[in-house]
């Protein structure tokens, strides 16, 4: 089937599912790359309402299956709980949409993979924020380990902290397994971790062992939570590389502390989403820190660094580059290191493979 592509002179009308934290910053991605924001559908009609007031949008859809028939709305962003979202795609990407959809994809292998396959045959943009591959650093930290500067990958050590659920009073609709899904920790963030490392490394996790803890049994409102609060998880790639990879949305003090470091022969190289403006080298003799700065950068770190060294450059930026990339996607470009569902199936598969090895206290292999 012949891809829907808007032509560049054209103005890309975007949908938004949801009105929470992530429809905002959808939006502003949105608002930023030039799109008219047509409007937003909720989990009921006063929802919607709220959202489009809030976040600016034309109109308010009494619902879902509204918003996706409207025939002036190109692009389909999901920001809603985690199980409706492959029911969403998929009614999505059968109405002709473009769709971006916040991770996961789904929450079973199976319906990503259905999902994939979907996008491919009706040849529409399909795409999953794994945002932090657009920071210029991380983009830098891929270039110098694809020329070679770290030398062979022995280890890759990573960790993705955050404190927003470590009192037992603290809650949230993820803890809750029919909107979360059967994976919280690891699903949320563990997906972003897994996603930077193994694109910044160019290599690919073969198999893992893991170990899972939920911290409280009850918060607030949900009781009996079987989600993880945390993960602890070593790692071997394909390439021999070993490694070990720490989630917890439990870690007091930390608030969005993704770091990734890249360890080989020659040299290690380490980025931290909350320090995004620098890498650092590590070698014996001497170690250094490397700045942003554009006119020092690998190209396709310097594109992604729209303000002069020195201006901070941070998430929202990020999350901007990401969906600019995806509308130059659906306007016939070929973005480097656009992630599509093809990622947001690898992550479901990632976790899956947790799960099941904390379940049986065994290494698990992990589906291509």
């Amino acid at each position: 089937m012949t891809s829907h592509v808007i032509a560049p002179t054209a103005t890309l009308r975007a949908g938004f599912v949801g009105g929470g934290f992530m429809a905002a910053v959808h939006s502003r991605g949105a608002r930023a790359a030039g799109a008219g924001l047509a409007g937003a559908a909720s989990s009921s009609p006063r929802s919607a309402r709220s959202a489009a007031d809030r976040l600016g949008l034309d109109t308010a859809f009494d619902s879902v299956d509204a918003l996706i028939a409207d025939a002036d709305i190109d692009v389909i962003h999901i920001c809603t709980p985690n199980t409706t979202h492959a029911s969403i795609a998929r009614a999505a990407l059968e109405a002709g949409k473009h769709v971006i959809c916040e991770k996961p994809l789904a929450t079973t292998s199976a319906d990503a993979a259905a999902l994939v396959e979907l996008a491919a045959e009706r040849g529409l943009v399909a795409a999953v924020p794994f945002v932090y591959r657009f920071h210029p650093m991380a983009r830098e930290a891929r270039a110098r380990v694809a020329r070679g500067e770290s030398g062979r990958l022995l280890s890759v050590h990573g960790a993705y902290l955050q404190d927003w659920l470590s009192d037992r009073h603290d809650d949230d609709w993820r803890v809750d397994v029919a909107l979360g899904g059967p994976s919280r920790a690891f699903a949320d963030i563990g997906s972003h971790l897994v996603d930077l490392a193994e694109f910044v490394s160019g290599d690919r996790i073969v198999r893992l062992n893991a170990s899972t803890r939920t911290v409280y049994e009850k918060r607030s409102t949900n009781a009996d939570i079987a989600t993880e609060d945390l993960v602890a998880v070593v790692i071997e790639l394909a390439s021999g590389a070993v490694g070990t990879l720490l989630v917890s949305q439990v870690a007091p003090g930390h608030k969005n502390g993704l770091s990734v470091e890249l360890s080989g022969t020659d040299a290690s190289i380490r980025f931290e989403q909350e320090h995004p403006e620098q890498l650092w080298i590590g070698r014996t003799d001497a170690s250094s820190i490397v700045e942003r700065d554009p006119a020092r950068l690998a190209p396709d770190a310097a594109r992604l660094a729209i303000v002069p060294a020195g201006h901070p450059m941070g998430y929202q930026d990020a999350f901007n580059a990401f969906i600019a990339d995806a509308y130059a996607a659906i306007g016939g470009a070929s973005p480097e290191g656009l992630p599509n569902f093809d990622d947001g199936l690898r992550a479901v598969r990632v976790t899956e493979a947790v799960l099941a090895s904390a379940a049986s206290g065994t290494w698990q292999e992990v589906a291509a």
